[in-house]
């Protein structure tokens, strides 16, 4: 396909941009029985691009549609980030707090360096030393007993702030900091806190017991090609919540997006430090790189030369990967569900954001 310019992107009509955009998806997803996705590209209240491909449910054939609720994986992290940063812009807590002010329990004085910052920016230096020769822990644990090897830690990767390194469990210490901070659940403080002032109607945390309306599932093909279920009780924790595990709509994710656009979830100034690429991605990252990119809290962070700065996420969870990204100078968003991961999700997405007009 060939990538528009800036100018030819203007110049393209709404229909004839929609019809390209559509030819990116249409050509992966393109069986309607198998497990699909949901896609929206708004710009300000107009409506880019709008389709649901296949289904979200195999057993049931229920169709992908825009109120779908999706496992939204680590694009989960940026709501325990914006509940944070509330308790700060509260005064209940400092950025520059060290762990060990939360977690005494931590017997290693490194956890004296190591604050809510590093946590969120990925900079901790904490190694992902959560025990994996016990396949129950690794398949039903959650944000409590996940970390619960940081008692004893006795190391860690780098000094705190001075290197990227991507990884779960420090952002499911916010499920605990937040509890020991408020003094009530994690999840009530995010149902009252993050999810209602942004209006957002069915999001909610996975449990298993819970009944989670118009559920999707993940998918991955067996060996015989045969698309089977892949999410809790075949990923490895699957279920912690803080830094995962929380099921979204694309019709709630874009009220999410408009109530960090109006800072009705946060103040500017939370914005601002929120959106600043605190650590570069080096190119040898396990997780996360592009060119320019860097991590702020809880989004990823790309600045190209030329080009109007790109806010982001990426989630990977069992059969589920999900884009959300946005261009605020442009008041653009993209939001992209799957329920199946044999694509090449930054592919195309930049295949989109060239039909736009961005590099």
């Amino acid at each position: 396909m060939a990538l528009a310019t800036a100018t030819q992107a203007q110049n393209m009509s709404k229909e004839e941009t929609a019809r390209r955009i559509d030819k990116v998806f249409s050509a992966v997803y393109n069986n309607p029985l198998e497990p699909g996705a949901a896609v929206l590209i708004m710009q300000g209240n107009d409506t880019l691009y709008s389709r649901c491909f296949g289904v979200a449910d195999m057993e049931t054939k229920a169709p992908v549609t825009l109120a779908t609720n999706f496992c939204i994986a680590s694009v989960s992290k940026q709501f325990s980030a914006v509940a944070l940063l509330q308790l700060a812009e509260k005064g209940m807590l400092s950025l520059n707090d060290p762990l060990s002010k939360f977690f005494p329990e931590f017997e290693a004085p490194f956890f004296n360096d190591i604050t809510l910052h590093h946590i969120m920016s990925h900079t901790s230096g904490i190694p992902d030393a959560r025990p994996r020769s016990d396949r129950n822990f690794v398949l039903y644990s959650n944000d409590v007993t996940s970390v619960q090897y940081m008692r004893t830690l006795d190391h860690l990767n780098f000094e705190p702030g001075t290197q990227y390194e991507y990884i779960n469990p420090t952002f499911q210490l916010i499920y605990q900091v937040v509890e020991r901070t408020t003094g009530v659940s994690f999840e009530d403080y995010m149902n009252r806190s993050v999810f209602g002032p942004a209006d957002m109607q069915t999001c909610c945390y996975f449990e298993p017991d819970r009944d989670i309306p118009q559920m999707a599932h993940g998918y991955q093909r067996d060996e015989q090609g045969v698309w089977k279920e892949y999410d809790y009780g075949e990923e490895s924790f699957f279920g912690t919540k803080a830094d995962g595990a929380l099921y979204c709509s694309i019709n709630d994710f874009m009220q999410w997006e408009h109530a960090l656009r109006d800072n009705r979830v946060w103040t500017a100034a939370s914005k601002r430090l929120a959106y600043l690429p605190w650590i570069q991605i080096p190119a040898d990252a396990e997780y996360g790189y592009q060119p320019y990119t860097g991590y702020g809290y809880g989004f990823f962070v790309q600045d190209i030369p030329g080009q109007p700065t790109h806010i982001y996420h990426l989630g990977d969870n069992g059969g589920f990967t999900i884009y959300a990204g946005k261009i605020p100078e442009r008041d653009l968003n993209f939001l992209f569900f799957s329920t199946r991961p044999d694509i090449d999700r930054l592919k195309m997405v930049n295949q989109v954001y060239s039909i736009l007009g961005f590099q």
